[in-house]
């Protein structure tokens, strides 16, 4: 286990912990949380040091760090340089084990005999046979299709390569993993794949995460720090909530304050039922409205406190898109679009990696032209559209007050200040070049323009990339007081639940509404994913059947030998070649008849490991639909998915030794024929 004694850090002169003691053990799923600035990511960087990793040494100012000496750690740095290396080179190095044995294995020239045995005999006990296909199912599960594997790492945009850095990791065989925002650069299938496999991994996951929905899904212990302070909760990120929200409640302040914003959501909540009591998004949308309710006390410290101006004038529809097809290079991604965007209007698009939501968005916004159909604007529409290109092209030398004074004209410098101020642009950061700032400043100050333009049509894609859980929470209640129209694309699932009465999935090239909410989005997905992998293993398990039948057909062919022996040169002198008389047909027909007898027995034992192989893919088929069921992830069936675990581990150890008895045993029934 890992164990703090009275632990205290200094970086930069400043004291970030004093006093921490915690104590976290082999399984524990723990989320490190606190605002930005508290030390998180000391905490990480302490963590490596104690472990001899890590680029940044930190020290501790008093106290003691145990940490077992055996352990292994694997750290998701935020940064990857660019590489020529493939991209399925660079997620296998992640097991370093694996990585190594692997590279002595393809270079012999400077190992003995002996040692080779020794590197086979350790390919085997770390299964390295399966390491490869581990990669590609974890490359899979983070959405990279296989034409993208030899792809070189520097090739890969900046988010992809972070999905790399994420993939790399995920291949350690550590004991430690400590993920800092592993959702940051993923869509939602993506994330919801991420669950599955933190959920199974056996050793200790520290993670740091802004996506509420990720952390109540994966972690069952949360590491707070706050005033110096570290203290380990029991519990998902909600019972952290309510269980935080206890003690502050003894502070009459923060109580204040927790009621008002309490009011605020049940006010929305009165409001939004009397619009739409009949649709089952409706329904869905109260319960997670009234849900967040207990998630207000949140916002008692929250230092951002901004609301949406309501919009000048609406017409209606807003923007229209009819019998459009949409796509790039007279290549339709998206066929026969029907969108209409009303002052009512409150879509979440949901979608798998590459189904078009993008492409969507970029069509209503008007960036991408349709290919066919009609795409129309209000005379009164004024667009309020986020994406990572907006916070790209910020002004680079000017502040935060420069930009919005441009906009702002004549108004007061007081209230300008006092603008930003709501969205947590205080003091000197006021006064900063925005090139000085971090993702998460970039996003809030691009959010702040937006607002002061009093949009009427708000298009956010991915607008919480940035943004640490009390900007998102913030986000949330501000675009539930939003007068306007809301078009969403994120993989938030608390953001869609809490802000969206409708959505729409974007898939095979159609737009269609969803019947259900978000938590049946994620179903789908399962669904989805499990009659890909069924076709991907139908296909897979007929090519094999088809090309063994070919090999034994091919080997065992009477007149293919018959021309093989024929045409045999023995190992005589050529002077005796030329003496060697021609086998008659009668001859030839013994011989192939005395090979098929002696090399009986060999063809026997491929056919029986054939047949075994394929009862044990149709066993791993069935274990990988059960452990699809997400169910089986939680606290109390933890029993139920080791035994399942342990059984899947068994078996692809049995497929694996399976797989190798065949290819020796073809690879004898070759050399017996050979003789012949």
């Amino acid at each position: 286990m890992i164990e703090f004694k009275d632990v205290g850090v200094r970086r930069d002169g400043r004291e970030l912990f004093a006093g921490a003691s915690f104590q976290l053990h082999p399984g524990h799923k723990v989320g490190l949380t606190g605002n930005n600035g508290t030390g998180k990511s000391t905490l990480f960087a302490l963590l490596l040091t104690q472990m001899g990793k890590g680029d940044t040494e930190v020290t501790l100012d008093r106290g003691e760090v145990s940490i077992p000496d055996s352990w292994h750690v694997a750290h998701m740095a935020q940064e990857v340089g660019a590489t020529t290396q493939s991209a399925v080179d660079y997620v296998l190095s992640g097991d370093e084990q694996w990585y190594e044995i692997n590279a002595a294995l393809n270079d012999l020239s400077s190992v003995s005999d002996e040692q080779i045995g020794v590197l086979h005999q350790q390919f085997d006990e770390i299964d390295g046979y399966r390491t490869p296909t581990k990669a590609a199912q974890i490359m899979a599960g983070l959405g990279f299709n296989t034409s993208q594997h030899e792809l070189p790492v520097e090739g890969f945009s900046g988010g992809w390569r972070m999905r790399l850095n994420l993939a790399k990791t995920l291949m350690s065989r550590a004991d430690l993993m400590l993920l800092d925002e592993p959702t940051n650069h993923l869509d939602l299938d993506a994330i919801l794949w991420l669950e599955t496999w933190i959920n199974a991994y056996m050793g200790l996951v520290i993670v740091i995460s802004h996506d509420q929905a990720f952390l109540d899904a994966t972690v069952g212990h949360i590491l707070h720090v706050e005033q110096q302070k570290i203290t380990l909760y029991t519990g998902n990120y909600q019972q952290f909530i309510r269980t935080r929200h206890e003690r502050m409640a003894q502070q009459q302040q923060a109580f204040e304050k927790q009621e008002a914003t309490k009011a605020h959501l049940d006010d929305f909540i009165r409001r939004f039922r009397a619009k739409a009591s009949k649709a089952k998004q409706a329904q869905s949308r109260i319960k997670q409205l009234e849900r967040m309710a207990e998630l207000s006390p949140m916002m008692a410290d929250n230092p951002f406190s901004f609301q949406f101006y309501e919009p000048a004038n609406m017409s209606s529809p807003l923007i229209e898109l009819t019998h459009a097809d949409i796509g790039y290079s007279e290549t339709p991604l998206l066929r026969n679009a029907n969108v209409q965007v009303t002052p009512d209007t409150r879509i979440g698009l949901l979608g798998m990696n590459g189904a078009g939501k993008s492409t969507l968005i970029k069509a209503l916004v008007g960036e991408l032209g349709v290919l066919t159909g009609n795409y129309r604007v209000s005379d009164t529409l004024k667009l309020g559209y986020f994406n990572q290109h907006q916070m790209d092209i910020l002004d680079a030398k000017a502040t935060p007050i420069e930009m919005l004074r441009r906009l702002a004209g004549k108004t007061s410098d007081a209230l300008l200040r006092s603008f930003l101020g709501s969205f947590d642009f205080r003091g000197d950061r006021i006064d900063t070049p925005s090139e000085l700032f971090s993702g998460g400043e970039r996003a809030r100050l691009t959010l702040a323009l937006i607002v002061w333009q009093r949009p009427n049509v708000l298009v956010l894609d991915e607008p919480t990339n940035h943004l640490d859980l009390q900007m998102r929470q913030a986000l949330t209640i501000a675009l539930q007081g939003f007068q306007g129209a809301v078009v969403l694309v994120s993989h938030d699932r608390e953001l869609i639940a809490n802000v969206c009465d409708e959505l729409y999935l974007v898939h095979d090239g159609r737009i269609d509404e969803f019947d259900g909410d978000i938590s049946d989005y994620g179903k789908w997905l399962a669904e989805k994913r499990k009659q890909e992998n069924s076709a991907d293993k139908s296909t897979s398990k007929k090519k094999s059947k088809k090309e063994s039948k070919k090999f034994v057909s091919r080997e065992t062919d009477n007149s293919q030998v018959s021309n093989q022996v024929s045409n045999k040169a023995p190992d005589n002198s050529s002077k005796s070649n030329a003496t060697t008389p021609a086998l008659s047909k009668e001859e030839q027909r013994k011989l192939a008849a005395e090979q098929r007898k002696r090399t009986a027995p060999i063809r026997r034992e491929i056919e029986e490991t054939e047949k075994a192989l394929a009862k044990i893919d149709e066993q791993l088929a069935t274990l990988e639909e059960k452990l699809a069921d997400t169910g089986l992830y939680e606290e109390s069936r933890k029993s139920d998915l080791l035994v399942l675990l342990n059984e899947q581990t068994a078996l692809q150890q049995e497929h694996s030794d399976k797989e190798e008895k065949l290819l020796l045993s073809m690879t004898t029934l070759e050399e017996m024929e050979a003789e012949f």
